[in-house]
């Protein structure tokens, strides 16, 4: 049986002996192996690869000689030809101690500034993949972290679990904590520190500035974030009113959960400047989200931008509007975070 072993961020490809239990490693390292499929006669099997360094493509390996042949080629030359960044894996301790799990990129001509990237899900996991962000701000001259905050996965059942009931609470502290972790970094600039992140990562965004009385992060950029989760709860998609209620339970019942874990409360207590971007075809973060954390802005005078896309669900994917998210965050971030 071929199986996916997640080693700390790493999907490794083995066999596994459905008799002994015998496992053999038939490829590990710093990337991720994924969708394997073997071949009708068990001659051969296909799967997927990326890794820091490669993005997604498919391949090919004869399990007789254990050779691999590359069946599909995304990674453009001009890309091919670029230095590229591999993570290392560091950790530091949040508010009541818990170690938090990170993937850091060091520049190899560092700028100066620096940007705290929460990861989406929250049920989800940061590892060794084909970050092409990560990979152009560390070309730029960012340092750029990954934290895996509680509530991921891939460390264990009490870690993936220490966010129920407590969205938007301990997770924040997390990623405040990679802020003071990166402040102790002598190559940054203490005040040029930004955050930024899609999904659960937007919604960590609005909670560090919304929850912050330090104020450690310059700015932030949210991607489809949330700010209310009983309101989101009430439009988003059926299923994913099921998914939070696995986290938080019923908001009739668990609405103190609900409304502590929406930072649009504290709105008031913002002082830095954000980007919002969402897509108008969004249902699992609906856009009336972004629109209501806009409004509690304007009501308190906040600094921010607000770009929306008519033709986008969750996540962006067409390539204009993914040229225009990326220039946008990069113009966002240049202006707040490097010297005039």
């Amino acid at each position: 049986m071929v199986v996916i072993f997640n080693r700390n961020g790493a999907f490794d490809l083995s066999l596994v002996d459905t008799e002994t239990g015998d496992v053999t490693d038939l490829r590990s390292g710093t990337g991720m192996h994924s969708n394997p499929s073997w071949a009708p006669a068990g001659s051969f099997l296909t799967y997927e690869y990326e890794s820091p360094l490669l993005p997604p493509d498919l391949y090919r390996m004869d399990l007789s000689s254990r050779q691999v042949t590359r069946l599909t080629f995304s990674n453009p030359p001009a890309l091919e030809r670029n230095n590229k960044v591999v993570p290392e894996i560091i950790s530091y301790k949040s508010f009541d101690g818990l170690e938090i799990p990170a993937f850091l990129y060091r520049p190899e001509r560092p700028n100066g500034a620096a940007i705290v990237y929460p990861h989406g899900g929250p049920k989800d996991q940061y590892g060794y993949i084909w970050d092409e962000l990560a990979q152009y701000f560390t070309a730029k001259g960012y340092y750029y972290l990954a934290p895996n905050y509680r509530g991921s996965t891939g460390y264990g059942k009490q870690f993936e679990r220490a966010n129920y009931d407590n969205w938007g609470i301990g997770d924040t502290q997390d990623c405040l904590h990679a802020a003071k972790y990166m402040k102790s970094i002598k190559d940054i600039r203490p005040e040029s520190i930004g955050i930024t992140g899609g999904s659960y990562g937007g919604y960590m965004t609005i909670c560090a500035l919304s929850r912050d009385p330090e104020y450690l992060f310059a700015c932030g950029v949210t991607k489809y974030g949330d700010s209310n989760l009983v309101s989101s709860w009430a439009q988003c998609e059926k299923r994913l009113r099921l998914y939070t209620e696995i986290f938080l339970g019923h908001p009739a019942v668990n609405t103190a959960v609900y409304i502590n874990g929406s930072p649009i409360e504290d709105v008031k207590n913002v002082q830095k400047p954000v980007l919002i971007l969402h897509g108008l075809l969004d249902t699992i973060v609906p856009p009336e989200a972004s629109e209501e954390w806009v409004e509690a802005l304007k009501r308190h005078n906040k600094v921010f931008e607000y770009k929306t896309y008519a033709n986008e669900p969750h996540g962006f994917l067409r390539r204009e509007n993914l040229r225009d998210v990326y220039e946008r965050m990069e113009q966002f971030l240049d202006w707040y975070l490097l010297p005039r």
